[in-house]
């Protein structure tokens, strides 16, 4: 069982549960809880899929040779 809950672990936190919101209310608890982590998980898939997008051009412009960046002017002395 998921974090080392036992079944009567389980079946006493599915008891307090429908002391609180009552036979009626439990399945729709259930279908909005469902529909939030489905939603989740699309959100999280659609940031990592912009993020991936995003940063292909940018890995383009750090794979230029080192003596490139080296292109400075030398500072001038201030005194």
């Amino acid at each position: 069982m998921p974090f080392n809950l036992g079944m009567g672990e389980l079946i006493l936190i599915f008891a307090v549960v429908l002391l609180f919101f009552g036979a009626k209310r439990i399945p729709d608890i259930a279908g909005s809880f469902g529909k939030g982590i489905r939603e989740f998980k699309k959100n999280m898939n659609e940031a990592q899929n912009e993020i991936s997008g995003n940063t292909a051009p940018r890995m383009d412009r750090l794979e230029r040779p080192a003596a490139d960046a080296d292109e400075r002017p030398e500072p001038k002395r201030l005194m």
